[in-house]
């Protein structure tokens, strides 16, 4: 039986809640936009990181995956790619050493089963400027206020207060704000 996205992403999600059920200030969001929109990781959990998740499915190709790894290689802090077999050994010569892998199949009743074949390890090349670019507007404000850092840039467009927020915050600090505005959202989408 073929693995579906929908199949994944929901044991995905099972998975994941279960992880995490004893942790309220997670985070579990679907299609992250990331870079300005230039990609969206399939699940993203936010806690004391932002860990990425990315489907391929058997009705997928793997013709995304280096533009998708080249962006996702800017904000996460872990990414998990969960597969099918047939696509295991191509994804192996596209991603870094640091993601993880795991093999998604159905069992005979149609559920599906995660096998671990490489555990993700900590990401060394996040980008302070693209993580900044999470941030709406309004976020990039209060962070600045909060921290003294927005003379003089209050009336800019927020690629000038994301440039601030990349230049003037450890990358400790920009993520930690960055998961805090995260948490704080209402609403996910701007109308």
């Amino acid at each position: 039986m073929k693995t579906r996205d929908i199949d994944i992403r929901r044991s995905l999600h099972y998975s994941l809640q279960i992880e995490h059920m004893n942790e309220p200030n997670t985070l579990i969001l679907d299609e992250l936009p990331i870079c300005q929109g230039d990609a969206r990781i399939d699940v993203a959990v936010v806690n004391g990181a932002i860990n990425g998740y990315e489907i391929k499915s058997e009705s997928d190709t793997l013709d995304r995956l280096p533009r998708q790894c080249e962006l996702y290689n800017k904000i996460f802090d872990s990414v998990t790619i969960l597969t099918a077999n047939k696509f295991i050994e191509g994804i192996k010569e596209i991603i870094p050493e640091w993601w993880g892998i795991t093999r998604a199949e159905k069992d005979e009743e149609g559920l599906i089963q995660f096998f671990v074949i490489r555990e993700p390890q900590q990401n060394s090349e996040i980008d302070a400027l693209s993580l900044a670019q999470l941030l709406w507007r309004d976020e990039a404000i209060s962070i600045l206020k909060e921290r003294g850092l927005h003379k003089g840039l209050l009336s800019k467009p927020r690629n000038i207060l994301w440039n601030a927020l990349a230049e003037e915050l450890s990358l400790g600090d920009l993520q930690s704000e960055v998961r805090k505005k995260f948490k704080e959202r209402s609403q996910w989408r701007v109308h």
